[in-house]
């Protein structure tokens, strides 16, 4: 509600100084979608698929390594995280205090995936020439298994500490028995196997490349394809509580599903890896790379990525995807949603539902490249460029901000009211909004205004300007997360003139039909009317700017008519007038008022032979009050008037040679005569072409000889001019 308060006269003065300014319709700029919040500056907050933001999960920085990628996490009993990467065949041991230390180093450039058996102890496979090494507590690495192939890119521990690992060039499966005997378990026709994890009934379920399948292996080492995705890696996989899987592709997938092999590793250009994750719901640790090579610059994979969720009973659906965001991990959470680790741009997604996703939070790094989930509910997240631990905690930031993105008005605009549409979930929203005549704010932009905590709204107290921003704060309350749906500014653009930008004056003897008639037999139609370009567009003109469609034209004798462009920068519905003047003549004729349409035509009978101009007034009335009204207009170019038949004279018809000779002359006051012709004894009508050969002039002579029985016979002739009148004389010859 309004507060009313003592006022100065001067006070009363501008308000309605400004209420004439601003006089028209009110707009409502409105934002509470998706891609309209994602446009803004978000800080700490998450942003829902179907428009809703809320606090984003508390996160921090948990540990740097120094080094340029971490490819892996894994997590041993006493609570004690392990992570690796490149360059350099360094494991990092990361206590619960948080102190990390080198835990081994390897042979090798990289260390690409990580798990622990159930005695603690920690497996690394390293690349190039992939081989598996166990760290005891001593941190003195051994040789574990050699499984003879270029790339290890996964690992996972089943029930009874056999470890499988998933490898590339060849792609294969090798299961391997705790005291380190090994054997190939799979061996696929694809040239990678990329990622692995393990159901509740003890089968492998892999992905692989080129050919972006999903495999379940059972414990006889017996495949079936479950999907065959679109995309040519499947770069992570993961099992959900319902025994449903979760698979992410990446890449568009090539006609040939033989690739060539990737290059080998290098250490000034690592190769990424991704891991899968799912803690508490013995979704398997595992981790892996993808043969598309991470650098230190943001690098994009044509085909953007896909996640797919393939039922218990076999049945896969498409749950996200993404034309920029690459998936290189899945987990879940505490509460068994799926956790997608992306880059280029360090986004992590929640899925909350086959059609909702979460925008969770961007982590200041280039890749997301692995999770490893923790029984306090706590997701620990490794980095690529550069090389970082975060820890996300299941509670919510207790504060966050998003800046929506500017919006510019068109033109002069004074700012109302403020709302918004939340649930507070007794937490707070408060509203700020900003304002300038810059596109972008600037130190000469308004202040942040007095924040506006009611949902239902309260006036905007920034200055009138073309330019506004509005600030959304977002405070936690007992019950969690307040939640913000949509935010609402209205405005009042300043009150400008409408625009007349082009008048064409349509063929004679043809009018426009009212709308309830029928069209007629005999019609003209004309093409679209395109206004002539201007030095400048203003936003918010009305949206038939571009063009004035007019309806087909009726055959009417002695009728014209004119039709216009006009448009409004304010979006007003316009109402026009319609004057005529004879170009002599010094006060002007009203044919017709208030008309919506964009044309008119009239019986130009009515007025006498000569040139005319017509001036169309545009009016912003049916938008405005009486006295806010404003107007325009435009003259169009002089045309005639012409209701006159030519006139013939000296016909004549004479015999000579079996042959009659008929000549004749024509003339017309206004326009060029257009076309002759003649008619021997009620015959039908021939066309003339003048002596000159060309019908170019008010004046031309006409003359032609036919042959003729001899008696008496009748010659009729017509001339014809440009508007379409016609005179007619005739000779008879005995």
């Amino acid at each position: 509600m309004m507060k009313f308060c003592q006022v100065s006269y001067r006070a009363l003065l501008l308000c309605a100084l400004a209420a004439v300014l601003f006089a028209g319709q009110t707009r409502t700029w409105s934002e509470g979608d998706y891609a309209s919040f994602q446009k803004g500056v978000i800080k700490n907050l998450s942003l829902r698929s179907d428009g809703v933001i809320s606090l984003a999960p508390r996160w921090s920085e948990y540990y740097d390594s120094s080094a340029m990628y971490l490819w892996t996490l894994a997590r041993d009993s006493k609570g004690d995280l392990y992570t690796a990467g490149g360059t350099g065949a360094k494991l990092y041991r990361i206590g619960t205090d948080g102190k990390a230390k080198v835990a081994a180093e390897l042979d090798g450039l990289e260390i690409h995936a990580l798990a622990v058996d159930s005695k603690d102890r920690v497996y690394a496979a390293t690349a190039p020439d992939g081989k598996i090494y166990r760290v005891s507590g001593n941190g003195k690495p051994e040789l574990f298994y050699d499984p003879k192939a270029k790339y290890i890119w996964a690992l996972v521990f089943d029930r009874q500490d056999n470890l499988f690992a998933a490898t590339g060039d060849p792609g294969e499966v090798h299961r391997v028995t705790p005291d380190g005997k090994g054997r190939v378990f799979f061996r696929s026709e694809e040239t990678h196997v990329r990622s692995l994890a393990l159901d509740n009934m003890g089968n492998v379920i892999a992905g692989t490349a080129p050919g972006g399948l999903v495999l379940r292996i059972s414990p006889a080492g017996e495949g079936f394809v479950l999907y065959q995705m679109a995309k040519q890696e499947v770069t992570a996989v993961a099992i959900g509580r319902d025994g449903s899987i979760c698979a992410a592709g990446v890449g568009t997938r090539q006609a040939s599903v033989s690739a060539p092999l990737p290059p080998p590793v290098q250490a000034q250009a690592p190769t990424p890896l991704t891991i899968t994750i799912g803690g508490n719901v013995q979704v398997p640790r595992q981790a892996a790379a993808p043969p598309v090579a991470l650098s230190s610059a943001p690098v994009g994979v044509s085909g953007g990525s896909d996640v797919y969720q393939i039922d218990s009973n076999g049945s896969p659906r498409r749950i996200w995807t993404s034309a920029q965001d690459i998936v290189y991990a899945l987990a879940l959470d505490a509460s068994g949603h799926v956790i997608l680790g992306t880059g280029n741009r360090g986004n992590i997604y929640r899925i909350e539902s086959p059609t909702v996703y979460t925008a969770l939070l961007a982590v200041p790094v280039t890749q997301v490249t692995a999770f490893q989930s923790a029984p306090n509910g706590r997701l620990y997240v490794a980095t690529g460029n550069v090389g970082k631990v975060y820890e996300i905690d299941q509670a919510v930031e207790p504060q966050g901000t998003i800046e929506s993105e500017v919006f510019d008005s068109g033109m002069y605009s004074q700012w109302g009211r403020v709302s918004f549409e939340a649930n507070l979930n007794g937490g707070r929203i408060a509203i700020s909004t900003r304002t300038g005549n810059l596109d972008q704010p600037q130190k000469n932009w308004s202040p942040w205004s007095a924040a506006i905590t009611d949902p239902k709204g309260g006036s905007a107290a920034s200055p009138a300007a073309r330019f506004v921003q509005w600030r959304a704060t977002l405070s936690a309350g007992a019950s969690g997360s307040p939640e913000l749906d949509s935010v609402d500014v209205a405005y009042l653009p300043k009150n400008v003139e409408p625009r007349i930008e082009r008048i064409e004056i349509t063929p004679a003897n043809y009018k426009f039909p009212p709308p309830s008639t029928n069209v007629a037999s005999a019609t003209l139609t004309l093409p679209a009317l395109t206004r002539q370009p201007t030095r400048s567009e203003t936003t918010n003109a009305s949206p038939d700017t571009p063009a004035t469609n007019t309806p087909a034209m009726q055959l009417a004798k002695g009728f014209l008519g004119a039709r216009w462009t006009a448009a409004d920068p304010n979006g007003d519905s316009l109402v026009y007038s319609v004057e005529i003047r004879g170009v002599n003549e010094t006060e002007w004729k009203l044919l017709k008022e208030k008309i919506s349409e964009k044309y008119y035509s009239w019986d130009s009978t009515a007025f006498p032979d000569g040139e005319y101009r017509v001036r169309i007034t545009a009016s912003d009335a049916p938008s405005n009050p009486p006295a806010d009204v404003l107007t325009s207009r435009l003259e169009s170019d002089t045309f005639v008037i012409d209701n006159t038949p030519p006139k013939i004279t000296g016909l004549g018809a004479a015999r000579n040679a079996g042959k009659l000779e008929i000549r004749w002359h024509a003339a017309d006051a206004l326009n060029n005569l257009s076309k002759a012709e003649y008619s021997l004894d009620g015959g039908e009508w021939t066309v003339v072409a003048p002596t000159s050969g060309i019908s170019d002039s008010t004046e031309l002579d006409y003359g032609l000889a036919i042959d003729a029985a001899p008696g008496e016979h009748t010659i009729a002739v017509r001339s014809e001019d440009a508007y379409a009148n016609q005179a007619v004389e005739k000779i008879v010859v005995r």
